[in-house]
């Protein structure tokens, strides 16, 4: 589970540079939102007011409720699944090879343009 300060020693505070998170909605809408570094895609998705994702437990890695599915051609720039997401991916509905918790992917510069659809719930 990332630490709420910390990622593989990174300050996962915002670091004030910015990156391109392109997010599509279950009904196919999309929209192109402006993320800081060092905040989890969950936190950006959060703070545009998206409420396609809910986030429950805002961030602990224990609902999947903030679950999306990555475009393929962004894998393999992710962080390696943990245990703890994998187990509660388990649970979430459509999980599928692209499923991630969106509260476990730190934002970067490096993922400008990273692409997810928020799952459906139901």
């Amino acid at each position: 589970m990332i630490d709420e300060q910390q990622d593989n020693g990174v300050d996962r505070k915002a670091t004030g540079e910015t990156g391109r998170l392109v997010v599509r909605t279950p009904s196919g809408a999309s929209r192109v939102l402006n993320g800081n570094a060092g905040l989890s895609v969950m936190e950006i998705i959060r703070e545009a007011g998206m409420d396609e994702l809910p986030a429950l437990c805002g961030g602990s890695c224990s609902c999947a409720t903030c679950h999306v599915h990555v475009a393929s051609e962004w894998l393999a720039r992710l962080p390696p699944m943990a245990e703890d997401e994998d187990a509660v991916l388990d649970e979430a509905i459509g999980r599928d090879q692209y499923s991630r918790l969106s509260c476990q992917i730190p934002f970067s510069t490096r993922l400008d343009g990273l692409e997810v659809t928020i799952a459906r719930m139901e």
